[in-house]
């Protein structure tokens, strides 16, 4: 079964080796939980929780534990990245976005996994997670999106259990901040990360992104993750281990 809908504002495509009414009800599942969050979270409507803790409205304590753990995570890559990576720009809006999305889709991946369902991928504008492989010895191939040619791969990685996240400024612009200058990132063209999870994947594409050049050794060197990165000046790095297809 293979879905796509529209939810966070991009393209999230549910794809499982599998039929019947229980992946049906499952995949519901997922488009269910991704739509709360993006109501709950997203620092584009006024009513979420996102919003309204940012204009004062709900102190501290009042905060649920889901949205506690995101904006613990998004301290965690402050410190870790020197605070290259932050959610808290100032004369910005809060917008923990950078974290709300790998954790959400991490999360939606551990939904099909507590129905039994144990190979798939989810896809969300590019950041996947993958469960098992869909044909034996086959892993899931996930395309990496050429930075300056939008109708071609630079490269695919291979994945059977894990994920893997690129940040880049081909969508969105010049989206991705420094959080130390408050100024658009320089110096790459595209970050690629394959790690465990998803929140992992993510939000170290992100802060390398953020660091420019000097976030190159910085997410090669963290624990668990093979990276491919294109920097500015068309030069290609990449971890010996990164499984390409």
């Amino acid at each position: 079964m293979n879905r796509v809908e529209q939810v966070m504002g991009l393209p999230v495509s549910v794809d499982v080796r599998a039929g019947g009414e229980l992946v049906e009800h499952a995949v519901d599942g997922v488009f269910g939980w991704l739509r709360e969050v993006d109501d709950r979270f997203s620092p584009f409507k006024a009513g979420s929780e996102v919003c309204r803790y940012d204009r004062g409205e709900l102190a501290p304590s009042e905060l649920s534990d889901d949205l506690l753990e995101v904006l613990s995570l998004c301290d965690h890559y402050e410190r870790l990245s020197g605070g290259a990576f932050t959610a808290r720009l100032p004369g910005r809006r809060l917008d923990p976005n950078a974290v709300v999305k790998g954790w959400a889709v991490q999360r939606a991946a551990g939904l099909l996994l507590a129905e039994g369902l144990d190979v798939f991928c989810i896809n969300a504008g590019g950041d996947v997670v993958t469960s098992g492989e869909p044909e034996p010895g086959r892993p899931w191939r996930v395309g990496i999106r050429h930075p300056e040619r939008p109708d071609s791969l630079c490269a695919v990685v291979e994945s059977s259990g894990g994920a893997v996240a690129t940040s880049g400024e081909y969508e969105r612009g010049a989206h991705i901040l420094d959080g130390r200058t408050g100024r658009p990132a320089t110096g790459l063209l595209s970050v690629t990360v394959a790690a465990d999870d998803l929140v992992t994947a993510d939000s170290l594409a992100t802060a390398a992104f953020a660091l420019g050049t000097e976030g190159i050794a910085w997410v090669a060197s963290q624990p668990g993750c093979q990276v491919l990165i294109i920097d500015a000046e068309r030069q290609v790095h990449r971890s010996p281990g990164l499984r390409l297809g």
